[in-house]
């Protein structure tokens, strides 16, 4: 299994000026290695629909990158984006799915078909130009500048370390705390010039 901001820190040196999408858990590590912010959308509160935000960045984008940090409980819960990604074909789309086997936002909670569900095959299966899976950060490490070579979309599942939201966190953050939705779209607004 890999530690997901190890992952990430690989990601982030392959990223170029690439707009990353994550969801839920991934916001909080991606934060830890991040050098553009302002091609960063965190999508917290909207469990499901990272990957469905993201296809939509990557078709009013066509010419940028969208790297995707999506959950097995976030995809699960909207299974058939997959099929309408490969649909739509967008050949900027880095969909990584952080497969840890639990609901790490809401508590630990496993998720249903855990060691089962093959998210590589299913994307595969759905039409998707590429699928991955790693369990091993040196194996990705080999593999990750051919990874973003290819056009996409590119589906990569990661076996990762859970990483449990405590419930004194989620109290914590109920606030608001951390950048908005809408403070995120206005940067990627400007850098684009939209």
């Amino acid at each position: 299994m890999i530690n997901q901001v190890d992952l990430m820190g690989v990601i982030e040196k392959y990223r170029g000026d690439a707009v990353i999408v994550p969801t839920m858990r991934a916001t909080v590590g991606w934060k830890e290695v991040s050098n553009n912010i302002k091609r960063d959308i965190g999508i917290s509160g909207a469990m499901g629909k990272t990957s469905s935000f993201a296809l939509g960045v990557c078709l009013s984008q066509p010419d940028t990158k969208v790297i995707v940090f999506d959950g097995d409980g976030s995809l699960i819960m909207n299974m058939g984006t997959l099929v309408t990604i490969a649909n739509k074909a967008p050949r900027n789309m880095y969909h990584f799915v952080m497969d840890n086997g639990i609901y790490g936002t809401t508590g630990g909670q496993p998720v249903p078909g855990n060691g089962v569900t093959n998210y590589a095959g299913l994307a595969k299966e759905a039409g998707y130009a590429s699928s991955y899976e790693f369990d091993d950060l040196e194996e990705f490490s080999t593999q990750a500048a051919q990874i973003f070579e290819q056009p996409g979309p590119v589906l990569v599942s990661i076996k990762t370390v859970p990483n449990i939201r405590l419930a004194e966190e989620r109290i914590a953050t109920r606030s608001g705390a951390g950048r908005s939705l809408n403070e995120a779209v206005s940067d990627l607004r400007n850098e684009f010039g939209a």
